[in-house]
């Protein structure tokens, strides 16, 4: 199963022991954490297009640039073997945090309800509380799953075009059940995603121990 591959994952990611074979090293200075900081650096810029000026077009293109180099932080660190720790909290960090400016901006506009931004900012809540409780036990950062990815790409594809669906054009009318398509699905597999995050956190538990005040990380 999916959740017992991530959960094996994540005990592995604490006793330093991966079977994959991929060598997870402490490294900060690696192309793909340039990558995903740059992206980090771009969210602040994001959520004042869209709540400033409402420059919509140059936000979907920052949306378009993030999602591409989310791609290619992962791609790359497989392929020049720049794998890390720290990349493994700042890519999911990045994706989030996106999601975030992105839901908080469109709940501002009334372009999407707020209960919607409730039931998903609340998901990352729950989860933030879930992981700080797996620390004790050396896990700092929960593997990233396919079916969070495919969340997350889902929703990055969903946002442009819930904008795009503002206005009264042509190209609104044919975007708009497109938006709202990508918006269930990935609000959806979103939700799912924190399920199965939510076991991660529980096989954790249940397979290492506490660690003592001086191991804990």
């Amino acid at each position: 199963m999916a959740v017992d591959d991530a959960a094996r994952d994540a005990t592995e990611l604490a006793s330093d022991a991966p079977s994959t074979g991929t060598v997870v090293s402490d490294r900060v200075l690696t192309v793909p954490n340039a990558l995903s900081v740059l992206r980090l650096l771009g969210v602040p810029l994001f959520l004042y297009l869209l709540l400033g000026p409402q420059a919509d077009g140059w936000a979907i293109v920052l949306l378009v640039v993030s999602g591409a180099t989310d791609w290619l932080d992962g791609k790359l660190a497989r392929l020049l073997d720049q794998s890390s720790r720290l990349g493994a909290f700042l890519d999911p960090a990045a994706d989030r945090l996106y999601v975030l400016a992105t839901l908080v901006a469109f709940g501002v506009r009334d372009v999407v309800p707020w209960w919607v931004v409730g039931v998903l900012v609340g998901r990352d809540l729950v989860l933030a509380v879930a992981l700080r409780s797996v620390r004790s036990r050396g896990v700092t950062v929960l593997p990233v799953h396919y079916l969070g990815k495919a969340a997350t790409f889902c929703l990055l594809y969903a946002f442009p075009l819930l904008l795009a669906a503002q206005s009264s054009s042509t190209f609104a009318t044919i975007a708009r059940p497109w938006a709202y398509a990508f918006t269930v699905w990935g609000g959806g597999m979103y939700l799912w995603a924190g399920v199965l995050y939510l076991l991660q956190v529980r096989a954790v538990h249940a397979r290492l121990p506490v660690l003592t005040r001086s191991a804990a990380p």
